[in-house]
């Protein structure tokens, strides 16, 4: 890839040939011309440089991001496809104004759960531990503290919200009850079976992966259940460097997680409750940003971008 900065693309691009039908946090979604989005056989799916923090999209925007996404997920959909088929048709197959940040993948139907797996305890999990003792209605072990190691990985799935609303945490046996046994039985083998063979790559190189967020969908022409969205970038996991991580403490992190800290740090001047919009990101956490997933990718893949 070129080393090149781009500058941030925001705003959804206009593309011959294809229907822009829907704007998410950061991606963009388009079905080719003419097509009923609900029943699309094909999508066209853009990743922005947008980057969203407490249900918050914040300015102005992260040089290459969406690029960086991008080339991340197109790794992992291919160090999982023997666990779990996506909705990959083509990475390069794409309109030339968005190539290295789109993908043409095949049309979901989307199921309505996050599956979350964690294999160290933090953030909600570990607010959820320490409010009760369990998570996603597994009950741990007494004792256990911030980044504590969980063996094996547990799933834990949440809901998914509605625009400017909140993802709720809920059980196993509550996701039984939304999308009965045989789903969320699956749903819970190929999270964890894929968390764990990713797990394991990303230990080769240096990388406690300490938790991540899948999501799947029916294919729109045969109803096989696939991997769809993004998958294991620093958007929707947790990546910490193997060689500086210390149970009992808050880990560096090679992810959104570094914004999540400054919004809420003293710093920013803004508190997470409050109704005013987020302040502009500063160029400093831009740059540290922006060179967080760099070198997410780099360690990764092995390639440089």
């Amino acid at each position: 890839m070129s080393t090149t900065t781009a500058t941030p693309l925001i705003e959804a691009p206009d593309l011959p040939g294809w229907d822009h039908v829907v704007s998410g946090k950061v991606r963009e979604l388009y079905v080719p011309a003419g097509t009923d989005p609900s029943a699309a056989a094909e999508v066209l799916v853009v990743a922005t440089d947008r980057i969203s923090a407490y249900d918050h999209s914040l300015q102005p925007g992260i040089p290459d991001k969406g690029r960086v996404l991008t080339a991340i997920s197109t790794f992992w959909f291919e160090q999982l496809a023997d666990i779990v088929p996506n909705h990959v048709i083509s990475a390069s197959d794409v309109p030339q104004a968005v190539a290295g940040r789109a993908l043409r993948c095949q049309g979901l139907d989307m199921v309505p759960l996050e599956c979350i797996a964690r294999g160290y305890l933090t953030g909600s999990g570990l607010a959820d531990y320490r409010a009760g003792g369990s998570v996603g209605g597994h009950v741990l072990p007494g004792g256990l503290v911030e980044a504590s190691r969980l063996d094996p990985a547990i799933f834990t799935p949440s809901t998914k919200a509605e625009a400017g609303e909140h993802d709720e945490n809920i059980t196993v046996a509550q996701a039984r009850d939304l999308l009965g046994s045989e789903l969320t039985d699956d749903l819970e083998e190929l999270t964890l079976a894929a968390y764990e063979k990713a797990r394991t790559i990303a230990a080769e190189r240096g990388i406690l992966l300490a938790d991540t967020k899948f999501e799947f969908g029916h294919s729109r022409t045969d109803g096989t259940l696939m991997l769809g969205d993004e998958v294991l970038t620093p958007d929707s996991s947790r990546f910490w460097s193997a060689d500086t991580y210390v149970e009992g403490r808050t880990q560096p992190s090679l992810d959104k997680q570094f914004v999540r800290d400054w919004l809420t740090s003293r710093a920013s001047g803004w508190h997470k409750g409050s109704n005013t919009p987020p302040p502009e990101l500063p160029a400093e956490v831009i740059d540290q940003t922006r060179a967080r997933y760099v070198q997410a990718y780099e360690r990764l893949t092995g390639r440089s971008f």
